[in-house]
């Protein structure tokens, strides 16, 4: 019997437009807000609680925002590997979402995270305590 790995995605990109319908879990909303605040692990638990309770696809996405935020994480604490890890994961988990999703600018967020992970590399991990802090954008969302 095969494994699953657990970081490979079961959605497809055809079910995501359903899925994106509707509100945002209350805790994915207080994640953001603590994502937007610069509270990249306490944006971590609470994103991690909406992608533990909600039951369908649309559980993924929050997992990718919760990973952008990880990845900020590990550029504050200077982990040149484990930024690079996160940022992978988090593109694998968006990559399936269309646009704009309950509400969240999809697009925006992949598109900053790419900023701040080009900003490191060419930081390199000897210079990323230099890192712009500027470059950690909010959440665009319309609210």
């Amino acid at each position: 019997m095969a494994v699953r790995d657990p970081d490979e995605i079961f959605v497809e990109p055809e079910n995501t437009g359903a899925a994106c319908q509707g509100e945002l879990h209350p805790m994915a909303i207080k994640g953001i807000q603590l994502f937007d605040e610069g509270h990249y692990w306490e944006a971590h638990e609470a994103l991690e609680a909406a992608w533990k309770d909600e039951s369908g696809p649309v559980r993924h996405f929050y997992k990718g925002i919760l990973q952008v935020g990880v990845m900020y994480l590990q550029i504050e604490r200077a982990n040149f590997q484990g930024m690079a890890k996160m940022y992978e994961r988090c593109k694998k988990w968006l990559r399936p979402w269309p646009a704009v999703c309950r509400g969240v600018d999809v697009d925006q967020l992949r598109a900053d995270a790419a900023a701040a992970i080009a900003e490191a590399g060419r930081l390199g991990p000897e210079r990323l305590g230099e890192f712009d802090r500027s470059l950690f954008r909010k959440i665009k969302r319309d609210v």
